[in-house]
C-alpha cells in the first residue's frame, strides 16, 4: 500500500488494545490513529470525529468485555457511518456470536487471542474490499473544549467569544460551562440562569430539543447557556457519564457545542467533556508556569488516548515580542513539543468587555483589531480537522 493503513481500537482491555499494538509492529505500513478505552452506547461520537482526520481508517471493536452492549455500540455506530469497515473480534467464534456480530454490522471477525497470521490475513480482506469513493464528512455537531493550563488566562473569554462568533455566522450554538467553582461565563455574558446541569441532570432521560431549550439561558447573540449552580455545593449528581450522555443528545440537535472547562483536569465531567470534543484547545501564556502546566496537561491527555491533532495550544494575551521573563512562540514549540495553533493578542478591551457583560465580538468597531484576531482564530479552528493538522 502506498498509504498508511489507519487503524482504531475500541476495547476496555488493557490487554487486548497492547495486543493489536504489538501485531501492528509487523506491518509497517499500519499506524494506529486512536484508542477508545470503553465500549459505550457513544462510541461513535468520537469515531465520527477521528474519521475526519482519518477517512479511510477501520475500527476494531472488542466485543468480549460487555456483548450486550458492545454489540448495540456496533449497530450504532454502522448506522452513523455505514461505509466504515469494522472488524469485530471475541474470545467465543462459534456461530451465534459471529452472526450478532455481523447482523449488529461487523464487516469481518477475528478471534481472541489475536494471532498474527489471522490479524494480517483481516488486513489483507479490509485492503481487497471496495472503497469509498468519497469520504463523507459526519452531520454531527461540533464539540470544541478550551481548557486553561492555569487560572487567569481568560479561558472562559475566549470561549465565550468563539460561541458568539459561531452564533453571528448563524450555527446554533451551545455554550457549557463546566467550571463548578468560577462559573464565570454567566458573569461575563451578564445573564441570570434559571436552570442549571443540575436540572439537566435529573430530566436527561427525558430530554428533547423543547425541554432542553426551556431549561437554557438565550443570548441576545442567539447562541444557548447552560452551566453550574451559583452554589458549588450544588452539583447534583452530573457525573462524567451524564455528560457524554448529555454531549451526545446535544451534537445530534446543534452545529457546535462550546465548553469552557475551567482548568481542573482531574474532575471526571471535564475528562468526559475532552475526550467528546472535536478539538480541545490547550489555553497557555508565555509565562513559564502555565508552559509548565500545559506540560503535564498534554501528558495527562495524551494517557487519556489523545493525539497531538487533537489539541490545539492556544497562546492567551499574547505579545509578538516577548517582554523579559516571557517565552516566545518557538520556545513554547520546543518545550510542548508542538506548534502554537493561536495567539490572541493582549488588549485592555478583553477586561472591558467583560466588565460591560457582553462579548467582545458583540461590538466589532470596539477593538477592531481584537475582533479581527478573533475571527481569525475561529475561521482556523473550524476548518475540517485534516486541513489543521
Amino acid at each position: 500500500m502506498s498509504a498508511p493503513l489507519a487503524l482504531m481500537i475500541a476495547s476496555a482491555d488493557d490487554h487486548f488494545r497492547e495486543m493489536v499494538r504489538e501485531t501492528l509492529l509487523n506491518i509497517p505500513t499500519a499506524k494506529l490513529v486512536s484508542e477508545y478505552q470503553e465500549v459505550s452506547p457513544n462510541l461513535y461520537v468520537r469515531i465520527l470525529q477521528d474519521l475526519e482526520r482519518n477517512p479511510d481508517a477501520l475500527v476494531i471493536v472488542d466485543l468480549a468485555g460487555d456483548p450486550e452492549t458492545a454489540l448495540k455500540s456496533l449497530e450504532r455506530l454502522k448506522q452513523a457511518a455505514p461505509d466504515l469497515y469494522v472488524i469485530a473480534s471475541h474470545y467465543h467464534a462459534d456461530g451465534e456470536t459471529v452472526i450478532q456480530a455481523l447482523r449488529s454490522g461487523a464487516n469481518d471477525f477475528i478471534l481472541q487471542p489475536i494471532k498474527r497470521v489471522d490479524f494480517r490475513e483481516a488486513i489483507a480482506r479490509f485492503e481487497r474490499a471496495p472503497k469509498r469513493a468519497v469520504a463523507s464528512e459526519s452531520k454531527l455537531g461540533k464539540v470544541y473544549t478550551f481548557l486553561g493550563s492555569k487560572g487567569g488566562l481568560g479561558t472562559t473569554t475566549l470561549a465565550v467569544n468563539f460561541a458568539s462568533v459561531l452564533a453571528q455566522r448563524k450555527q446554533s450554538v451551545v455554550l457549557i460551562d463546566l467550571d463548578w467553582t468560577a462559573n464565570d461565563a454567566a458573569l461575563q455574558l451578564g445573564a441570570a440562569p434559571q436552570y442549571t446541569l443540575a436540572e439537566v441532570a435529573e430530566n436527561l432521560s427525558r430530554m428533547d430539543q423543547a425541554l432542553f431549550e426551556s431549561y437554557v439561558t438565550r443570548d441576545p447573540l442567539g447562541f444557548f447557556l447552560i452551566g453550574p449552580a451559583d452554589q458549588p455545593e450544588q452539583r447534583g449528581y452530573f457525573t462524567e457519564a451524564t455528560f457524554r450522555d448529555f454531549a451526545a443528545f446535544l451534537i445530534e440537535k446543534y452545529d457546535s457545542v462550546v465548553i469552557d472547562a475551567g482548568r481542573n483536569l482531574n474532575d471526571e465531567v471535564v475528562q468526559g467533556a475532552c475526550q467528546s470534543s472535536t478539538m480541545v484547545f490547550l489555553t497557555v501564556s508565555q509565562e513559564f508556569a502555565a508552559i509548565r502546566n500545559a506540560q503535564r496537561y498534554i501528558a495527562a491527555l495524551a494517557r487519556m488516548g489523545f493525539t497531538q491533532e487533537q489539541i490545539r495550544i492556544v497562546v492567551s494575551r499574547y505579545q509578538k515580542k516577548a517582554a523579559p521573563g516571557l517565552v516566545n512562540l518557538e520556545q513554547i514549540r520546543l518545550t510542548l513539543n508542538q506548534p502554537v495553533f493561536y495567539g490572541i493578542p493582549e488588549s485592555a478591551a478583553f477586561p472591558a468587555s467583560i466588565n460591560k457583560a457582553r462579548p467582545l465580538v458583540a461590538d466589532r468597531q470596539a477593538a477592531p483589531d481584537v475582533d479581527k484576531a478573533i475571527r481569525a482564530f475561529v475561521d482556523k479552528a473550524t476548518k475540517p480537522l485534516a486541513a489543521t493538522a
